[in-house]
């Protein structure tokens, strides 16, 4: 998803080295220490896996460099990539106006919309109106968070957390009505325990808030690495290692043509 900014909470470097780099060139890669699957989460042995851990490690590859992943809090990341202390981040940061502002991004690696989830039994139109005195959930620095607060503040509550999880058990149990999710997480939260309780309940919009889809922010003006990175994902679009890894974790088709 997509967030904004505050202190850097930085932890141990996790190596996914590019089979046979040659190069040598050398990158860090930020990742929120909050996990967020199935785009990222952590294996038993304490590895990062999911959608896109694997995409950082076929985008090294592709471009032979030496990658390692860096543990930093969610709103620490985009300072991070500031200070210097990472290349890029490859974490679902959407591309807005506003990061436009302070950071840049390669082209867009996936699009998705934002959907509404809630309560199977208590159906619920989400609309402004439809919304009016209900307990809206949403992951806070997100996007999804701007769209609500531009739309739904003056006569909703809104409510913000700092994972999808913590929102997920607040809908389970009542104490929010309905929460906005990015749609790709949705069909695998349907499929968990409880899961069968909820149902999706439309998608919001297309509105400028959302950004142009999500890419991989790198420091301003590194045209270079951009380059480097742009060629990377088009060639992993071009020889079916993006459709190899995307199909492995999401049923519907999530990049950008």
């Amino acid at each position: 998803m997509k967030k904004i900014f505050s202190a850097i909470v930085a932890s141990g470097l996790l190596t996914l080295a590019a089979s046979q780099a040659s190069a040598n060139e050398k990158l860090v890669f930020g990742i929120t220490l909050e996990p967020y699957p199935p785009f990222s989460m952590k294996a038993g042995n304490g590895e990062w896996q999911g959608f896109e851990p694997e995409l950082v490690h076929a985008l090294c590859e592709q471009m032979k460099a030496e990658c390692t992943l860096k543990e930093i809090s969610w709103d620490g990341l985009i300072p991070a990539l500031q200070a210097n202390q990472i290349n890029a981040i490859l974490n679902s940061v959407s591309i807005t106006a506003e990061r436009l502002q302070v950071i840049d991004f390669s082209k867009p690696y996936y699009r998705t919309p934002a959907t509404w989830v809630g309560d199977k039994n208590l159906p619920l139109k989400p609309t402004p109106e439809g919304l009016k005195a209900k307990q809206i959930g949403v992951q806070s620095s997100t996007t999804n968070a701007a769209y609500v607060k531009q739309y739904y503040s003056k006569d909703s509550t809104l409510r913000y957390y700092n994972t999808q999880d913590d929102m997920t058990a607040d809908l389970q149990s009542g104490r929010i009505d309905i929460m906005l999710v990015d749609a790709l997480s949705v069909e695998p939260l349907l499929k968990t325990a409880g899961g069968e309780a909820l149902a999706e309940m439309g998608n919001a919009p297309n509105d400028p808030l959302f950004g142009d889809g999500v890419g991989v922010a790198i420091r301003k003006g590194d045209m270079a690495l951009k380059s480097k990175i742009d060629q990377g994902l088009d060639a992993l679009r071009d020889n079916g290692t993006y459709d190899k890894i995307r199909s492995r974790y999401f049923s519907m088709d999530i990049s950008v043509h």
